[in-house]
């Protein structure tokens, strides 16, 4: 069931929520989060889209908010039922001083004592838990890779880093570092002496992986930006060189990864990208701070030299 509320207000907003839940029989709301979503209008469905499919695995109620130009004036869209995918969805669009205030937006929608958490699918505030949205969440969710400068974004969330923050970026590196942890919880356990990792340049997934292997390893880092011309997105490969010899795990081809070591045969890996719904999920599945993402971006990134010239 879909509920347009064209030029109304959030008292409103709230009624039409109640009857829509009455009547579809919805119970057990204090028992699940509820997802806000601030995203600009061409982002919108995708953002709704992805979290419909999370909600299979957390169940959530979701508030999409979007702001405009223009004359003061707050449409909403309620979806229930099959037209929300497995949550409730309130869609908020705010004109002009409508917009200004995003927190009173929200606030009067939202459930006691249930768990919130924020999502910027776009650009977000420079500090996420200073803004009018990130104050009332217990989970702050960015995405770098969406910003035109990736490296400056990186240093910007390192800079306004506050336990509860985390970044998508840091969601699709899961696999990468699941493969490299495997890799050395197996013998020979000679040490690490260096470290390579290249990704193209508009991954922060690249940067971010080599200042978790620095920081978990100790050890000198190199990395590098792959030309656009032969690697276009997300991670190439990560070299780790012991006495032994190198560890060698590398996407030929987007999707799938070798992993090649000393004395032992080569192994073809299942390594796609992660899509936003896996990483959006991912996230959900706590509510407490990532303790080490926090470490990562505030110290690893840090400590990380300045990346190589491109090839």
């Amino acid at each position: 069931m879909i509920i347009d509320l064209p030029d109304t207000n959030i008292s409103q907003v709230a009624k039409n929520l109640v009857k829509a839940r009455e009547e579809g029989g919805v119970v057990a709301l204090g028992r699940v989060l509820t997802l806000i979503i601030a995203a600009p209008d061409d982002a919108l469905e995708a953002a709704v889209d992805a979290a419909n499919d999370a909600s299979r695995e957390h169940p959530m109620r979701v508030i999409v908010l979007t702001t405009s130009e223009g004359d003061a004036r707050l449409d909403a869209q309620i979806r229930v039922g099959g037209d929300a995918g497995a949550s409730e969805v309130v869609v908020l669009h705010a004109y002009g001083a409508a917009a200004s205030n995003e927190e009173s937006l929200v606030t009067g929608l939202l459930l006691p004592d249930a768990p919130v958490v924020v999502w910027w699918p776009t650009l977000a505030p420079e500090a996420p838990a200073e803004s009018p949205l990130g104050r009332i969440a217990q989970r702050r969710i960015t995405d770098a890779a969406t910003a035109t400068d990736v490296r400056a974004q990186l240093e910007v969330l390192g800079r306004t880093h506050v336990p509860g923050d985390t970044d998508l970026a840091w969601t699709r590196l899961t696999h990468w570092r699941e493969q490299l942890a495997a890799v050395l919880d197996q013998p020979p356990f000679d040490e690490v002496t260096t470290v390579e990792v290249r990704g193209a340049a508009d991954s922060p997934s690249t940067a971010l992986l080599a200042a978790w292997l620095g920081l978990a390893l100790d050890v000198p880092v190199r990395w590098a930006y792959e030309p656009i011309a032969q690697w276009a997105h997300g991670i190439k490969s990560v070299r780790l060189t012991r006495a032994n010899g190198d560890i060698l795990l590398e996407r030929p081809v987007p999707g799938s990864a070798m992993l090649t070591q000393p004395g032992q045969p080569d192994h073809e890996l299942h390594l796609p990208r992660r899509t936003l719904r896996e990483c959006l999920a991912e996230e959900l599945r706590r509510l407490d701070p990532d303790v080490l993402y926090g470490r990562v971006i505030t110290e690893g990134f840090a400590q990380l030299s300045a990346p190589e010239p491109v090839a």
